[in-house]
């Protein structure tokens, strides 16, 4: 095991983390912008049921705002606790090196 192996995990781990994090954004904008969408299109149509459709919203939109949070959880454990090194480790003694 060399630290040009352990310098390539690290850097296909940053680079699959930045992915992950540009999706889970991107993932949470689009469903925010679907949200809102509709209910201000519920509450167009039915203006009476406007606070009951604003709680619906309100509720909806903290998942989803949950839910990059969870990401950048798991991103953060694959930045600084990374578990392919571990793995390269377990591979490198196994072969016998």
């Amino acid at each position: 095991m060399t630290a040009d192996m352990v310098a390539m995990i690290y850097s296909y781990t940053a680079v699959g983390v930045g992915v992950i994090l540009a999706a889970a954004g991107l993932g949470s904008a689009i469903g925010w912008g679907l949200i809102c969408a509709k209910t201000l299109e519920g509450i167009a149509r039915q203006p009476e049921m406007r606070p009951a459709l604003m709680t619906n919203m309100f509720i909806f939109a903290g998942l989803m705002e949950s839910f990059p949070f969870i990401i950048l959880a798991f991103a953060m454990w694959f930045l600084f606790a990374n578990p392919f090194v571990g793995a390269l480790e377990a591979a490198v003694k196994a072969i016998g090196g």
